[in-house]
């Protein structure tokens, strides 16, 4: 459930950019980023148009070959979902653009697999055993494990100036990507079709990541459709 804040500022986004969809997306797996990441509770999703119709992608430097996908950038806690997207827009494409339409808000959860529950279960007891083995004191019970959620915020954004490219380093993006919309649906497969190998920059599986970033990629698929 999202704050009465939130859902205040997506009213008065929705009165001036239009009803957005909105979905419920249960997700398996372990937790990975920005599921896990504690200085945001939400992301703000960059559907940017350019003249020729076609829409911007990105990949960063350390994901896997071909794994383009849609811009975010993180909503924090306190802040606001359209402050936050033109910030984004600004540091991830150095684009000026017009807010066109409020496409979908995405609210997730994360429910962990049995396997993912008895991993953590046996770190949990690994993590016993070595506080146990330097300190004399037995290890204080451990917090139980917390179901991720998240949301993210869809909009369409039309280029009107400027030249594309990433102003925030940190960023790491490696290569924009321009798409037709027509070819959402495949890239949201490749995304969901990564393979099951942990990477420390998403402190997760690149599965689980891929299965998350692909629902957008298919919701922005059936809004822009239907126009």
């Amino acid at each position: 459930m999202l704050a009465p804040a939130v859902e205040a500022e997506i009213a008065a986004l929705a009165a001036r950019y239009g009803q957005p969809r909105r979905l419920a997306v249960e997700l398996e797996g372990a937790p990975f980023s920005p599921l896990n990441m504690d200085d945001r509770f939400a992301e703000v999703c960059m559907v940017l148009r350019r003249p020729n119709g076609k829409l911007i992608t990105a990949v960063k430097t350390y994901y896997p070959d071909g794994a383009f996908r849609l811009l975010t950038g993180g909503v924090g806690h306190g802040e606001s979902i359209g402050v936050a997207l033109l910030r984004e827009v600004a540091e991830e494409t150095g684009l000026d653009v017009v807010v066109r339409r409020f496409l979908a808000v995405v609210e997730y959860s994360l429910t962990l697999g049995q396997a993912d529950k008895e991993t953590n279960r046996q770190g949990e007891r690994e993590k016993g055993r070595r506080l146990n083995s330097f300190t004399p004191s037995p290890p204080r019970p451990l917090a139980p494990s917390r179901s991720p959620s998240f949301a993210t915020f869809a909009f369409l954004l039309d280029e009107i100036g400027g030249t594309l490219h990433a102003r925030d380093e940190s960023e790491q993006i490696g290569a924009f990507r321009e798409l037709e919309v027509a070819e959402l649906p495949a890239q949201a497969e490749l995304l969901a079709n990564l393979p099951d190998t942990f990477h420390r920059k998403i402190r997760g599986s690149w599965r689980d990541w891929g299965r998350f970033r692909a629902v957008v990629h298919r919701v922005v698929f059936e809004m822009l459709s239907a126009e």
